[in-house]
Formats: C-alpha cells, structure tokens, sequence
C-alpha cells in the first residue's frame, strides 16, 4: 500500500515538474506573438477541457487517479517535445 501512495506522490511531482517546462515553452511562444501563438493559445485552452473531461470519464468508469496522473503526464511530455521542436 505504501508503495502505491509513493509512486502516485512521485507521479504527482514529475508532473509538476514537467508541466512547469511545458508551460515556460507555451509563454516563449505566447511572447513572440502571431499566428502560432494564437494557435497555441487556443490548443491550450481545448486540450485542458478535453483532459478534464477525459480524466472525468475515467474516474466515473472506475478508473484510478494512477491512471489519470499518467495519461495527463504523457500529454505534457507529448506538448514538450512538440514545442521544443520550435
């Protein structure tokens, strides 16, 4: 039991971490302006309802908040690698 509570704590902080990246890249890109930025800010918008409303999906299906955490880390690698791309 303990075990779980710690990997679930040490998710918790990555996440954390790794959103702290995304959203420093996500402001570079704001900060620059035009088009790109205006995309980026409205896919920003749209993937936080869609995680939320996916998260909340999950849960009502019996899902675990485990298994939301590492959904919601695997979109915000996939937004780091994307926006380090330039």
């Amino acid at each position: 039991m303990f075990g779980a509570w710690w990997k679930l704590g040490l998710d918790a902080t990555l996440l954390a971490m790794e959103s702290q990246h995304v959203i420093g890249l996500r402001l570079a890109k704001l900060a620059a302006g035009g088009n790109s930025a205006q995309v980026e800010a409205h896919r920003m918008v749209s993937e936080k309802i869609t995680a939320a409303n996916e998260a909340a999906l999950l849960l009502a299906r019996g899902g675990s908040t485990a298994k939301v955490m590492a959904g919601y880390r695997r979109k915000v690698r996939a937004n780091a690698r994307r926006l380090a791309k330039g």
